[in-house]
């Protein structure tokens, strides 16, 4: 018996007990909150795909610049809409019916459609402009309940909202070192965010960009436990053969 007590209490060294620091999201403090999606809005890139279609009170004057898909004709024209979509260049321009290059790489999307607003408002009187994001999409890794990668049908998101996508942190997750990667003027940026304190909601990444990157790590707890998984087996083994032994001496 003493033998397996004392098993057992090795087997507890492989384990950690979390406090509640460690797990609680935004603990109270003095932080004051200033968040502005205005300010960290997501950048447009090369490589992004929009999806862009001009309106106007006569349609005919709109023609010039929205593409008719070669698959629509007749009435099925009118029941399935077709919104032609446009490649950010690496020079960072959009080739645009009738306007030409168009750049927009660096800018807002909102900053992106005053600048497509003026150059058709040169062709029709007061148009309607939409852009979507259409290859938008963000990725959580490591510790959460469903990672993977998730389009986003606009572009605005938060780092929350990602991790909830992912069915929020493991009880194995570290919260105080969430990193997120974004890719700036093709270089990768690697940020680090502690979501147990409130200071993360004014973190520059809150607000998430296209093709971020989110990774949480495994606490101790997990590492150790893997680490005593991959042996189980081979531990049972021993101690089972060790007490038989010890239980046929003793008699």
């Amino acid at each position: 018996m003493r033998i397996l007590l004392g098993f057992i209490i090795v087997l507890s060294l492989f384990t950690s007990c979390a406090s509640r620091r460690d797990l609680v999201y935004f603990q109270p403090d003095s932080t004051q909150l200033n968040t502005s999606y205005e300010l960290n809005a997501p950048k447009l890139q090369p490589g992004d795909i929009l999806a862009i279609s001009v309106t106007a009170d006569d349609v005919r004057a709109t023609e010039p610049f929205n593409q008719v898909s070669p698959y629509n004709t007749g009435t099925l024209q009118n029941t399935t809409p077709f919104i032609p979509t446009y490649a950010i260049d690496v020079e960072g321009n959009i080739d645009f019916p009738k306007i030409g290059k168009v750049n927009l790489a660096g800018k807002t999307r909102a900053q992106a459609l005053d600048v497509l607003r003026k150059r058709v408002s040169e062709f029709i009187v007061d148009p309607g402009i939409s852009l979507e994001i259409r290859n938008f999409k963000v990725t959580v890794l490591g510790e959460v309940r469903n990672p993977g990668s998730f389009p986003i049908s606009n572009d605005r998101i938060t780092l929350l909202e990602a991790i909830g996508l992912a069915g929020d942190l493991t009880i194995n997750g570290v919260r105080n070192n969430v990193m997120v990667i974004r890719e700036q003027n093709g270089k990768k940026n690697e940020y680090r965010v502690d979501l147990t304190k409130r200071e993360a909601l004014n973190s520059p990444v809150y607000y998430l960009s296209q093709n971020d990157v989110i990774y949480v790590e495994p606490n101790g707890a997990k590492i150790q436990s893997s680490k005593y998984t991959q042996n189980t087996s081979i531990f049972v083994s021993i101690a089972s053969l060790i007490i038989t032994i010890v239980a046929v001496v003793v008699r």
